[in-house]
């Protein structure tokens, strides 16, 4: 039998001497949840060391990611590539051991945690993953998706509101194999936590359908292992087991206390703690006979082993199924994705359509969604505005036993109804996309990407191929007024590093969106859309849509030989881009018109590209309805935008009060010009 107590002191070993070495870190919760983590990490969890990419491994989250020494702890102990180097290069420049778990960074990382509330958010997606791809693709006596996801969470995730919203979607969508290890130590930076934390958190899981376990000794990993176990058995409810721990546990002085939690321990206090512990070892230093206890790379390749014996079999029995699902966990797009993809931008282009640019997501979604299986769609409760549903993605749904509901044809729903929950949506659909199987888009409004920030933001640290619609994306939403009027939202989208914001003019431009969004296998994108009504922009040439921006009219189009500047607009204001041009040919003035619906996409051109749409020497204009401060990067004589929050009225009036007319354009067009 393995020695749990210095199974856990191991953890506790290194969490402290790393934290010391680095002269920063957080040693009180990885030394707290030590005894956790050898019940989870050492009597249940499905994964193989060799292989963290398994398909079938259970996931673990530490939501709290502050404690961080806990999960580079178990990796380097159960065998993953992680060795005892790195450990010593905890928080070090380009180590593996970054300050906070990072996915794609640390090998057996499943998504990276930190800003709390979203590991647990992150959770319920991938359990909401599982679930799915459980039922789309199990058959009767071929399991090859079955596992769990646990997690580890402390206070500070449960007071964070974002944990609110994703433990009432675990509760509703019965996400029975999530399993969540809450760390009860009642202690934060600030203190004890009972002064401005008295919820009763077991009474809240319990109101959100969850089978609680309440008072488990958290440093028994004996009664830590048996709630587990009990929790495995749940047919119809995520299960929250609550673990009674002391932060920092070991530490004679500083366990109990605010002291443990985010600063090293100090020499003497960490000489003493190995008194206390009896662990007589030198700092980094592992006893070979507590390496042995932890060791699961052969229990781990024979569990992957059987599991391949399994999948052998159904893909004997299932051969279209079992290559699908290879296909879709591995993130690939069918192989006949680029004709659905110009197929589809064709048919916008011939039909040449007005309509809003929501309308036009969802004229593309039609086609993308029935072509691609993984696509799992939703909104914010604002699906008959944002027009994420379509004719192939029915809504999802459980019903009393828990089970995925399916339709007369035994398709699942791939619509989620998210509720007014748009932090909760972000973070869940990040979740999904990790767990894989499935490419996640979900709809609000543009001023609400306000709420759901962080885990835009964190889609893109991780490279997750997460796609967010937002609609109503300016004034011309008209009679809400500011509060749902979009002004800094596009530019503040597109400073996120590694995020593409799309905000196309018609519906071309917004099928092209689409389809380039879909093939950013490591990049989330963000498509902007429009609440009014859209002209459809005659175009030459469709090609070069995708590289951000192009080149839409010329002079010589509206009669004039000579380009004396460039208007550049994106979205709603190209057809005023347009209609100024126009203008400005009544006064013997050229101007070219280039749409420019992802800024994100274009600055990555190389500088011949750039050059060729933006010719160094003529005085350039940009046209949004937005702040203006993104545009001077592009050496604008002017930009026609908005720097003031908006006003409540029609929107014609709005766009007349705020200078959104052919006749304002041209003028600061021809103004500048002057000044050239």
């Amino acid at each position: 039998m393995a020695n749990q107590q210095q199974m856990a002191n191991a953890i506790r070993a290194l969490a402290m001497d790393a934290v010391q070495q680095a002269n920063s870190g957080h040693p009180g919760a990885p030394m707290g949840m030590a005894d956790m983590a050898v019940a989870l990490w050492g009597d249940h969890l499905q994964h193989n060391p060799k292989n963290p990419h398994w398909a079938n491994r259970d996931r673990f989250v530490l939501s709290n990611g502050h404690g961080s020494m806990l999960i580079y702890s178990v990796l380097h102990l159960t065998g993953y590539k992680l060795p005892i180097e790195e450990i010593k290069n905890f928080r070090t420049l380009h180590s593996k051991t970054a300050g906070h778990p990072e996915v794609g960074v640390t090998p057996g990382v499943e998504t990276t945690t930190g800003p709390l509330g979203q590991g647990i958010t992150n959770a319920v997606g991938m359990a909401l993953a599982e679930k799915m791809l459980a039922s789309e693709f199990n058959q009767e006596g071929h399991k090859i998706v079955n596992h769990h996801t646990y997690v580890f969470l402390g206070d500070g995730c449960l007071m964070e509101g974002i944990s609110h919203e994703a433990v009432a979607l675990a509760g509703a969508w019965k996400l029975n194999k999530l399993i969540a290890l809450y760390d009860d130590n009642g202690i934060s930076i600030d203190g004890q936590v009972a002064p401005w934390f008295i919820d009763n958190t077991p009474q809240r899981f319990t109101a959100c359908g969850w089978n609680v376990i309440d008072a488990v000794d958290g440093h028994d990993a004996a009664a830590v292992s048996a709630a587990i176990a009990a929790a495995r058995h749940s047919a119809d409810k995520p299960t929250l087991i609550v673990c009674k721990t002391a932060i920092g546990k070991g530490s004679p002085n500083r366990a109990g206390t605010s002291k443990a939690h985010g600063e090293p321990l100090g020499a003497e206090e960490i000489k003493l703690t190995r008194e206390a512990m009896g662990w007589t070892a030198e700092p980094f230093k592992i006893p070979k006979e507590v390496y042995a206890d932890w060791d699961a790379k052969v229990a781990g390749k024979a569990r992957e082993d059987e599991w391949n014996t399994t999948f052998a079999a159904y893909k004997a029995a299932f051969p279209a199924q079992a290559k699908e699902f290879v296909r879709r966990m591995k993130g690939d797009l069918p192989k006949n994705f680029n004709q659905v993809a110009f197929d589809a931008v064709v048919a916008a282009h011939t039909k040449g359509e007005t309509v809003a640019s929501r309308k036009a997501s969802q004229l593309a979604l039609e086609a993308f969604t029935a072509a691609l299986p993984e696509m799992l769609g939703g909104s914010a409760d604002l699906t008959g505005s944002n027009l994420t549903n379509t004719k192939s993605t029915p809504a999802f749904r459980v019903d009393l036993a828990g089970d995925v509901v399916k339709t007369e044809d035994g398709k699942i729903g791939r619509h989620i109804n998210y509720g007014v929950r748009e932090f909760g949506m972000a973070a869940i659909m990040n979740g999904v996309a990790l767990h894989g199987g499935y490419i996640p888009y979900g709809g609000t409004f543009l001023t609400f990407s306000d709420y759901s920030r962080n885990a835009i933001r964190m889609a893109a640290l991780m490279k997750q191929r997460v796609i967010h619609v937002f609609t109503h994306d300016s004034i011309g939403l008209g009679e809400d007024g500011p509060t749902h009027q979009s002004i800094e939202h596009a530019a503040s989208l597109r400073l996120i590093p590694g995020l593409d914001v799309w905000r196309p003019a018609d519906t071309a431009e917004t099928t092209v969106a689409w389809a380039v969004a879909l093939q950013n296998a490591n990049r989330p994108s963000a498509l902007l859309l429009s609440r009014q009504n859209l002209a459809y922009s005659p175009k030459s040439d469709l090609g070069d849509i995708s590289r951000g921006a192009y080149v839409l009219s010329e002079p010589e189009q509206v009669g004039i030989k000579k380009t004396h500047g460039v208007i550049i607009a994106t979205g709603s204001e190209v057809q005023l881009a347009l209609a100024a041009q126009k203008l400005l040919a009544e006064r013997k003035i050229g101007v070219r018109v280039v749409s420019m619906p992802s800024t994100n996409v274009f600055d990555r051109q190389d500088s011949e590209y750039k050059q060729s749409v933006l010719p160094k020497g003529l005085p350039r204009v940009a046209v949004e309805m937005g702040s203006t401060d993104g545009w001077w990067k592009y050496g604008c004589a002017a930009v026609v935008g908005i720097d003031t929050y908006g006003e409540s009225a029609p929107a014609p009036v709005l766009f007349k009060h705020f200078g959104f007319t052919a006749e304002n354009v041209a003028d600061t067009v021809h103004a500048a010009l002057l000044k050239a």
